[in-house]
């Protein structure tokens, strides 16, 4: 047994190199040829869970800024891929060997080229520092040392190696632990003063990302899903962060009197960004839902918040009080009549109906209400649940008319099935985001959502002569 133990051993103690940023020496147990390997083969996976953004123009901005700034870095000798993806998601996060990503949904929170550079720059500085590569090597010695206790304890190693390579992809993804997330913000910092981009634009654009993440937190729980929060931002305010300006005040020693901001280029390169969910999976106007593929649509009470998510649609009362679902059964079984009897209680009131010309059924509970309309051999259910039976009772004609409204998507109705897209325009004098919200597509959130993608959040207003973001 003590022949299989040896070689073990020495595969742990033979796992260092020199790391590019701090010089030491680090625990690593693959070279940079594998490391590569490893970032290109993710490269297809994340491109198979994630679509590409389709602007060849937007994708060769992104790759110019991320190529300067990478030049500037620890391992310039690195070949780097920044890629943007198609989802409205706020993040961005890198891969082994050079692979970066930036998500749409994080970029229509930007307001300068300084701060898209902050955002490549923190994750290049997780590729210099080979933050991905020195957990994947814990991981596998974790595994070896795992091995070594299983030839002693049978049985041990259950947990098997695919819970360590879960959590190293987890990872790239949300995250690295706050030291890891530090020392990539400062060489971001670094690696922006070198480029003459302001270092600053680290905290500015934590900022933006903070509020993005409160805002959207209340949002979340109304949806009853996890909120949108980029990983590098931390539990405290940038402004509170002392360990994050002290590094930032050291890169900014390092760079010209004069910064480069690059407000007016950005803003011009994501002029037409697709904002919030894309159109193929329905898209919300004025309080109507549109879905092109199902072929239907429904009107929502105007002072409702909805909620497009990827598996349902969610509408909720101005206070919050109740909460409405549509669900979808792509094979349901019977009747619509039959359908609502099997999911309500004995004694819910159900009445068998069209809506529209679509077969359907009406119920009513002390503790819900909603309908069941069947289109194109598909179920489409709507329930909506109040915090307690009085709230939902003073809702109840409300939900009623929504469930009415249901219908098959008309011609006419097809031309709103574009996705919401920024626009730029210069605010005049008296301008007010609340004033700007009044005809958005927004609805109800569209002047926090103003706010936030312009950096005013939570109170500022537009200045005359400003270029300001608006959602079409």
């Amino acid at each position: 047994m003590r022949f299989l133990i040896i070689p073990l051993i020495a595969a742990l103690l033979s796992g260092c190199a020199q790391n590019p940023v701090t010089g030491s020496n680090d625990f690593v147990m693959m070279s940079e040829k594998q490391e590569v390997a490893i970032g290109r083969q993710n490269d297809e996976q994340i491109k198979k869970q994630y679509k590409v953004y389709g602007s060849r123009a937007l994708q060769d901005y992104v790759n110019r800024i991320g190529q300067k700034i990478a030049k500037q870095s620890h391992r310039p000798g690195l070949q780097y891929h920044f890629t943007v993806l198609d989802t409205p998601d706020i993040n961005a996060f890198a891969l082994p060997g050079g692979y970066v990503y930036i998500t749409r949904g994080i970029m229509a929170y930007l307001n300068s080229e300084a701060e898209l550079a902050a955002v490549l720059g923190h994750e290049i500085g997780h590729v210099t520092a080979r933050h991905g590569v020195r957990q994947q090597s814990a991981a596998q010695a974790a595994n070896i040392g795992m091995t070594i206790a299983s030839l002693f304890v049978p049985g041990i190693n259950t947990m098997g190696g695919s819970n360590l390579t879960n959590l190293i992809g987890g990872a790239l993804l949300s995250g690295y632990g706050r030291d890891h997330e530090l020392e990539a913000d400062k060489l971001g910092a670094e690696y922006l003063a070198r480029t003459d981009y302001d270092p600053q634009a680290i905290i500015t654009v934590i900022g933006v990302l903070k509020n993005q993440e409160l805002q959207d937190a209340i949002l979340a729980k109304q949806e009853g899903r996890e909120p949108r929060r980029y990983h590098g931002v931390f539990a405290s305010h940038p402004d509170n962060d002392t360990r994050l300006k002290q590094a930032v005040a050291e890169s900014d020693k390092l760079t010209s009197a004069t910064h480069f901001t690059g407000r007016r280029e950005f803003l011009a390169a994501t002029e037409g960004l697709i904002f919030n969910e894309n159109s193929d999976q329905g898209v919300v106007r004025y309080n109507a839902f549109y879905h092109g593929e199902l072929g239907i649509a429904l009107q929502f009470p105007k002072t409702w918040q909805i909620h497009n998510l990827p598996t349902s649609l969610i509408a909720v009362s101005p206070n919050g009080d109740v909460k409405m679902q549509m669900k979808l059964d792509e094979m349901p079984k019977g009747t619509p009549e039959a359908y609502t009897r099997r999911m309500t209680s004995y004694s819910a009131q159900i009445t068998n109906t069209y809506i529209n010309g679509l077969p359907a059924a009406l119920f009513e509970q002390p503790d819900t209400a909603g309908g069941v309309v069947f289109h194109d051999k598909q179920a489409f259910v709507l329930q909506a649940k109040g915090k307690d039976n009085n709230l939902l009772a003073a809702h109840r004609d409300e939900v009623i008319r929504t469930v009415k409204s249901f219908h098959s998507i008309t011609s006419d109705e097809r031309q709103f099935l574009k996705p919401l897209t920024l626009h730029v325009i210069t605010a005049k004098k008296g301008d007010s985001y609340a004033e700007l919200a009044q005809d958005s597509p927004l609805g109800q959130s569209a002047e926090n959502y103003l706010r936030l993608i312009n950096a005013n959040f939570p109170d500022g207003e537009p200045v005359a002569g400003q270029q300001i973001k608006l959602v079409r």
